[in-house]
C-alpha cells in the first residue's frame, strides 16, 4: 500500500524549508532543494513509525491491527 502526502516547500534564504500538510510536526530545512526533499521524506517515515509505535504501546495487550486505505 502506498500513501501519498503533500509536501509544502518554501525558500527562505539561504534555506529550503518543507513540511507535510497532513501531519503536524513533520518538517525540515536544508540549504539545497533536493536535499530538503529527501530529508522531509525520511522525517515523514520516522514520524509515522513513531506514531505507530506510540499507538501500539498505548493500546497495551490484546489489541488488533487493521490496515485502512484512503
Amino acid at each position: 500500500m502506498q500513501t501519498t502526502y503533500t509536501a509544502i516547500i518554501k525558500q527562505s534564504e539561504p534555506w529550503w524549508i518543507g513540511w507535510i500538510a497532513e501531519i503536524p510536526g513533520v518538517n525540515c530545512q536544508e540549504r539545497a532543494k533536493e536535499e530538503r526533499k529527501e530529508t522531509v521524506r525520511i522525517t515523514l517515515q520516522e514520524a509515522v513509525e513513531l506514531y505507530r509505535q506510540t499507538a501500539r504501546e498505548a493500546a497495551g495487550e490484546g489489541y488488533e491491527e487493521e490496515v485502512i486505505a484512503l
